[in-house]
């Protein structure tokens, strides 16, 4: 048996999934932010994902197609946003390995070609290794920013400054 109070928050939560993608992470966490005790949370997620309104695999999805696409993260700042929102490895390792290393390429490359102009740096080195870090910071694999870094040419260092 229900009480009115869990039962109120069964009904805003559904509403709340049935707008948008929702992890159980997510719905926990609201969950304890009202107060209700971790049983009733226990029954309310379960309602939520018998009845389809939440799904990590299906959240996880679309929140690796929108954080590659728009904010042009790379894999590692993905997994640790969907560790943070309490998603299972199981659930999004098999999401992120069907992503192909292009797509991340796709996204990093014109994001290292507008930051290498403003780089300040001394040597081409030092310049590199800023890159790299700010590579690192979105998330990406050092392969990957290498590739996007030794990818540029001399005409590109003395014309352009633009990664190929």
């Amino acid at each position: 048996m229900i009480n009115e109070e869990t039962a109120r928050a069964t009904a805003k939560l559904a509403a709340l999934c049935a707008k948008a993608e929702h992890c159980t992470g997510e719905m926990d966490k609201k969950l304890r932010q009202w107060g209700i005790s971790a049983e009733d949370r226990q029954t309310v997620i379960d309602y939520l994902v018998t009845n389809h309104y939440v799904d990590d695999s299906r959240y996880t999805e679309a929140f690796v197609e929108d954080k590659i696409r728009f904010n042009q993260w790379g894999r590692r700042k993905i997994e640790q946003a969907l560790y943070a929102k309490g998603v299972s490895a199981d659930v999004y390792t098999p999401v992120l390995d069907r992503v192909p290393d292009s797509a991340y390429l796709e996204q990093l490359r014109p994001l290292l070609r507008a930051k290498w102009p403003t780089i300040k740096a001394d040597s081409d080195y030092e310049r590199s290794m800023k890159l790299i870090k700010f590579g690192m910071g979105r998330g990406y694999s050092l392969d990957l920013i290498r590739q996007c870094i030794d990818s540029v040419s001399e005409k590109d260092l003395d014309g352009d400054d633009e990664l190929d």
